[in-house]
């Protein structure tokens, strides 16, 4: 199934829905900061399930108890598509259970 990107208003209004979360030239991007590194790992090894449910996966960055993500559709000649949103919102609930801010 071939994914559309979305236009710039589009992007701006589901990211209205997803606090934290911006536009980064042609990538979504959130970084979190968590309680510490064990629990910023635990949340890596879930985002990455949830990468794998959807075969999405963005560039993925572990610090000390931080994780970052960046993401775009790379069929989508690197756009931003309704499957980055889809994952970010994805993540943001997976974070949240994980106590991130």
């Amino acid at each position: 199934m071939a994914v559309e990107p979305l236009s710039q208003k589009e992007i701006e209004d589901r990211l209205s829905e997803l606090p934290g979360w911006s536009l980064d030239g042609d990538r979504l991007t959130r970084s979190y900061r968590l309680a510490s590194h064990f629990a910023a790992t635990a949340l890596v090894v879930h985002v990455a399930r949830i990468q794998e449910e959807l075969n999405h996966h963005s560039d993925l960055t572990l610090g000390y108890n931080t994780v970052s993500l960046a993401v775009h559709t790379h069929s989508a000649g690197g756009a931003v598509t309704d499957l980055d949103v889809e994952l970010a919102r994805r993540v943001e609930d997976a974070a949240e259970g994980h106590g991130a801010h």
